[in-house]
């Protein structure tokens, strides 16, 4: 059945449905859109809080501006999570993973939700760090591809906690050796679960979960689908929210998705068009950050050139 809905039948067809073909064409090039899922598209104007055009009017009822992120003029964000409790005296903190220039230490930045303020940045081995996902004391990072394997770095976060205190940009080592996995383009964690999974530019991709152990050890549990150009995900207590974005000229897209479905072709599956170059996607409570690199000093061309999180309800984000 999920063949049948990919696949793109181009004779004996009626009319209508070559036009309708031709419109879904047209949808998925502007916002890699997965084909056999219809993403809702309608926008006008302006975006009301972020630069360049309105991603769709759904986008702009559910977000709306949220904290600046720092270092835009050196790096290139990718990663988002939320640390909850991180100083012990019961304050939140977001962490924002960001790439530098070739040869350069990656960061991890930390934002006060509340204020919105910089709180800290952390340096740690140069690496893409497409994700970050907070749990069971520790923080995991996409590390350095190994040949045509992924990794998956450790930090405590103890020591995440006392680096990001101390001011400047401190260096903070990764805990044993990276952990091979099949792909880590994006992580996030429910609980004790880590989620680690693969962007790909050309079709759908696959994620895996994890348990997490005490001492950082990742065991593999299950395999998942998820939408073509998968950049980041969120996971909340119904629901996968996977990012999607690819190019500076398209629109992005957000998947709902039930939590746990391992097929992502389901009546219950929603879709709808969010502003160019999302990357990581997180929840804070009852609300939902979501990050993007068109801020970056790379690209001051996109479509949407936006230096802040967005930030919503989660109960809006999931129920567009």
């Amino acid at each position: 059945m999920k063949h049948l809905l990919r696949k793109v039948t181009i004779t004996a067809v009626s009319g209508a449905l070559l036009l309708s073909a031709a419109a879904t064409s047209t949808a998925a090039a502007d916002g890699a859109v997965d084909k056999s899922i219809e993403c809702e598209s309608a926008a006008s104007g302006d975006g009301p809080f972020y630069p360049g055009p309105s991603a769709s009017k759904v986008y702009d009822k559910a977000f709306g501006k949220g904290p600046a992120v720092p270092a835009l003029d050196k790096s290139t964000p990718q990663g988002l999570a939320a640390w909850n409790g991180w100083d012990g005296a019961g304050n939140d903190l977001l962490l924002v993973t960001s790439y530098g220039k070739s040869g350069q230490d990656a960061l991890i930045i930390g934002i006060d939700p509340k204020s919105g303020k910089h709180v800290g940045t952390v340096a740690i081995a140069e690496s893409h760090v497409g994700g970050i996902a907070v749990s069971k004391g520790w923080a995991f990072v996409q590390g350095r591809n190994s040949g045509s394997e992924h990794t998956i770095r450790k930090y405590k976060l103890s020591e995440l906690r006392d680096a990001m205190k101390k001011g400047g940009t401190p260096y903070l080592k990764q805990v044993g050796e990276a952990r091979k996995v099949p792909a880590a383009s994006f992580l996030a964690a429910d609980g004790g679960t880590v989620y680690a999974g693969k962007f790909n530019e050309t079709g759908r991709g696959t994620m895996q979960s994890y348990q997490v152990g005490d001492d950082g050890s990742l065991t593999e549990q299950k395999t998942y689908e998820v939408p073509k150009k998968t950049q980041g995900l969120m996971v909340t207590k119904d629901h996968f929210v996977f990012s999607t974005s690819y190019g500076r000229d398209n629109r992005s897209n957000l998947y709902v998705v039930d939590k746990g479905a391992t097929d992502i072709d389901r009546p219950s599956t929603k879709c709808y068009r969010a502003p160019s170059m999302v990357e990581g996607i997180t929840q804070h409570g009852d609300e939902a950050y979501l990050l993007f690199e068109s801020g970056s000093y790379k690209y001051p061309d996109a479509l949407n050139v936006i230096k802040n999180l967005h930030k919503g309800k989660v109960s809006a984000v999931t129920n567009p």
